[in-house]
């Protein structure tokens, strides 16, 4: 006996690498990182685990790999010129974070995995903003790292959901962030 396609594989995209990010990263997002094997992976994509190593060779390394690139990629930023560099890199600033809370399950794999191509490319549109702003090359580069690093650094620490200073009030993180982030882009230029 042949088997009949479902309808609803008829209708279901190819598969993709993007479609196996997507997947991977609403199961991370649903259950956590713990419980993302290629065994459910598949399950959800519809499709033999199999079948996922036809697009990723290296297997969950590579998947890892690819959930790093899709959250960590930078958001674009803004052409502004002139004054208006700070603000491009606040709007920046914020939106990253924004992505980053959002998929809070793939945060652990930012701060840990060798991923340098997203990161890198991250670092270069800071770079870039900030000469627009007219900041010294050296500068720029300290300071797009130092600005990268708060980002990350202070969205893992929401995630971990502590106040650090040690207050027994609850924590305004988006003040916070917001605070921090004044510090670092006066001290910018």
């Amino acid at each position: 006996m042949v088997r009949q396609p479902s309808i609803n594989a008829q209708n279901r995209a190819p598969l993709s690498i993007e479609r196996i990010i997507d997947a991977a990263l609403r199961i991370v997002d649903g259950q956590g990182l713990s419980r993302l094997t290629m065994r459910r992976l598949g399950d959800a994509l519809e499709v033999e685990a199999m079948a996922i190593y036809h697009h990723l060779p290296r297997g969950k390394e590579q998947l890892l790999d690819g959930l790093v690139a899709h959250v960590a990629a930078a958001p674009a930023t803004p052409g502004g010129a002139g004054g208006a560099w700070r603000e491009d890199l606040r709007g920046w600033a914020r939106d990253y974070r924004t992505r980053l809370l959002a998929h809070a399950g793939v945060l652990p794999l930012v701060v840990t995995r060798r991923n340098p191509a997203a990161l890198t490319e991250t670092v270069v549109s800071l770079r870039e903003v900030m000469r627009r702003g007219a900041v010294p090359e050296d500068a720029a580069a300290v300071a797009a790292h130092a600005l990268l690093g708060y980002v990350i650094g202070h969205a893992a620490l929401e995630v971990r959901g502590t106040a650090e200073d040690g207050a027994d009030r609850a924590v305004d993180w988006d003040a916070r962030f917001d605070a921090g982030l004044d510090l670092l882009l006066t001290g910018a230029g």
